[in-house]
């Protein structure tokens, strides 16, 4: 039988380094590929591109912008995505108030103030723990740095253009798995919950996980939902347990069976792009 492909995106001033140990993890059941989201300045572009390059049907997770990138895939081509993972994002377009300020952080990036993620940042995007740990935040300030000023004003403008995909959300018909960490200040829990309860048949809705980043050798643990199609033929529910508990499942018209107790190195960044 044929392996699944999985196509993962990144956050804002992410790239491949997010998710190094998924892949490594992931590569002997499926063939794991990483998006480059820094080259385009609208949202349809960045799918666009993706599609261009990526197999003709894949599995396809999004964090965070990464999600808002998963949206614009499925309106361009939803035949192509075999099962979702919508992680830590939302699918509504940003208020006023927010637009305006990301449009104030682009003017002040092009007036040449760019210094990508700060350790002023790091409460926002790290649990206390992953804050003082070094193999955990220069892997962050590297990706910002490897982004730069350039490919941060090009996201924050794609951010921009994207439309509000609370619409989109009751069309989905692949499996999709909604998860969010519980401790997440920038995406509440909330804002997972309302999305699935749009979604036709959604699995997962909450993990009782902290914000964190674990880029590199992190312990996860499996949770097996029935009826999502992403566990039992080579693509599963990867979340990082993090600093705390494991996934709690909470039903949205579906139901979660036994834990797994199988443990795998794997990545996780609550890396946000909301408050930037």
């Amino acid at each position: 039988m044929p392996r699944d492909d999985l196509l993962l995106i990144p956050g804002l001033l992410c790239d491949q380094a997010l998710w190094q140990a998924q892949v490594s993890a992931l590569a002997p059941r499926t063939t794991p590929m990483v998006a480059d989201i820094s080259k385009a300045d609208t949202m349809s572009a960045m799918a666009a591109d993706i599609l261009a390059t990526a197999p003709a049907r894949f599995a396809l997770v999004g964090l965070s912008l990464g999600g808002y990138v998963a949206f614009e895939i499925l309106r361009q081509a939803p035949q192509r995505v075999s099962r979702l993972a919508l992680m830590d994002t939302a699918a509504a377009e940003d208020d006023e108030a927010r637009q305006k300020r990301r449009r104030g952080l682009i003017e002040l990036v092009q007036k040449g103030r760019f210094k990508g993620v700060t350790p002023r940042l790091l409460p926002l995007l790290l649990a206390p723990a992953a804050q003082e740990n070094p193999a955990i935040t220069e892997v962050i300030f590297a990706m910002a740095a490897r982004i730069g000023r350039d490919g941060f004003i090009r996201q924050q403008q794609a951010i921009l253009s994207r439309p509000d995909s609370r619409p989109l959300l009751a069309a989905i018909d692949c499996p999709c798995l909604v998860a969010v960490g519980r401790q997440d200040a920038l995406t509440p829990l909330a804002t997972s919950q309302e999305m699935a309860a749009r979604i036709h048949r959604p699995s997962c809705t909450s993990l009782t996980i902290a914000a964190t980043f674990r880029p590199l050798k992190s312990q996860m643990k499996q949770r097996r939902c029935s009826q999502t199609g992403w566990s039992g033929k080579g693509i599963v529910n990867y979340m990082n347990s993090g600093l705390a508990k494991l996934p709690d499942c909470r039903q949205h018209r579906t139901s979660c069976d036994g834990l797994q107790s199988s443990e795998l190195p794997i990545s996780r960044s609550i890396h946000r792009d909301h408050d930037f």
